[in-house]
């Protein structure tokens, strides 16, 4: 069983426990559930900002804790003083040490679109994101079915949410593509068993059809990568570790951000 196996399980329970204590038409009352979106692709297009998605990640099944000091809203704030154009927060609670608490604190400090990363495998979990002050959720092709795919990115669009899609290889991508999408993460990083290539990002970019915001995600360290996946079609970096695994992420992003050719 690969990791991605054992998370999904797990969010099995989770979302059947989650629905247990607060049903849909309960988050449908929460006050956040009604705001409207901040548009990811507005945000990526805004010459002022970067582009990267910059992530607040406590720790992660491959490198255990990565930061268990900063508070959420210190770094999402850093973040966005260093001119992220979107951030991403972790949500899993079992394998990243996140909490849905931590989306609604982002979302407090921020007027840029916000990522509830997580392992969707129900319409709940979509609910949840927007109950608690998501702009964009992410849909995992390899723990889902094009036909899940195509119900959960419908149902979040009917809320108003941006849908970012994650594939790893070509085959994923093909069959996994739908018009409720907004944008396509390529990951570099193998969830199955959490290696790192930047090879996926170049194999893919110019499969992605032009109509979708092209995101590279995990394994960017360097200002200089930016500076390559940009000029080979990329629009957008989602960068977690590289700034989590710093006393000061936010002002790590501001130093990294000072090398790139914006």
């Amino acid at each position: 069983m690969t990791i991605l196996d054992k998370i999904v399980e797990r969010k099995r329970i989770e979302v059947a426990d989650a629905k247990a204590k607060t049903t849909l038409q309960q988050l449908e009352q929460y006050p956040l559930f009604g705001r409207t979106c901040y548009s990811l692709k507005d945000s990526i297009e805004n010459p002022k900002r970067t582009g990267i998605i910059a992530e607040y990640k406590r720790a992660s099944p491959s490198k255990g804790i990565i930061n268990g000091i900063s508070t959420v809203q210190e770094v999402v704030q850093g973040y966005q003083d260093a001119g992220a154009s979107a951030i991403s927060v972790l949500t899993d609670s079992d394998f990243f040490q996140g909490d849905l608490a931590d989306l609604t604190a982002a979302r407090a400090v921020l007027h840029l679109p916000l990522l509830r990363k997580e392992f969707i495998i129900d319409s709940y979990q979509i609910a949840e994101a927007k109950a608690y002050g998501a702009d964009i959720i992410l849909l995992i092709a390899a723990c889902l079915s094009p036909e899940e795919i195509k119900s959960l990115a419908l149902y979040a669009k009917s809320l108003g949410l941006n849908v970012l899609l994650e594939v790893h290889n070509e085959e994923e991508l093909k069959r996994s593509i739908s018009d409720n999408i907004d944008a396509i993460g390529v990951n570099n990083r193998n969830l199955k068993d959490f290696s790192v290539s930047l090879a996926h990002s170049h194999d893919l970019v110019d499969k992605i059809p032009a109509n979708f915001i092209k995101v590279s995600e995990s394994g960017i360290s360097d200002p200089s990568t930016i500076n390559d996946l940009r000029k080979r079609g990329f629009q957008s970096f989602l960068i977690g570790e590289n700034f989590m695994k710093t006393e000061n992420p936010g002002e790590a992003m501001k130093k990294f951000v000072v090398e790139l050719d914006l």
